[in-house]
């Protein structure tokens, strides 16, 4: 899968509550396991899959995202949704911070400040 991304993401993990509309119309909850975000959207784990373009509502402790679903893959643990945040919607640190947090720009190497000599 190409990655679309424009923002970088940060690697994460925390509990999510999801809410979507199924297709016959029934309001559906499910707990996911948020693995990375980014300003523009998500990717979670969760146990079942979920069709692509379905309207969800991500509910966080201090506030909550909507969203779209734009991939959903099968891996060994579970399901992966990509998930873009509506138009508008845009997530920071200041806004919510999950539970783990990492930035994976910080593991590339910067190169060695030269030592000035006198």
């Amino acid at each position: 899968m190409k990655e679309r991304r424009v923002e970088p993401r940060m690697l994460c993990a925390d509990l999510v509550e999801l809410e979507w509309i199924d297709a016959n119309g029934r309001r559906r909850r499910s707990v996911a396991n948020l693995e990375d975000i980014s300003a523009a959207g998500a990717c979670l784990q969760v146990e079942e899959p979920l069709p692509l373009n379905t309207d969800i509502s991500l509910h966080l402790p201090e506030d909550g995202f909507k969203g779209t679903i734009r991939y959903c893959v099968h891996r060994e643990i579970g399901y992966y949704l990509g998930i873009e945040f509506a138009e508008g919607t845009r997530w920071s640190t200041n806004m919510y911070r999950p539970q783990h947090l990492f930035d994976p720009q910080k593991l590339i190497p910067r190169p060695a400040k030269s030592a000035k000599t006198a």
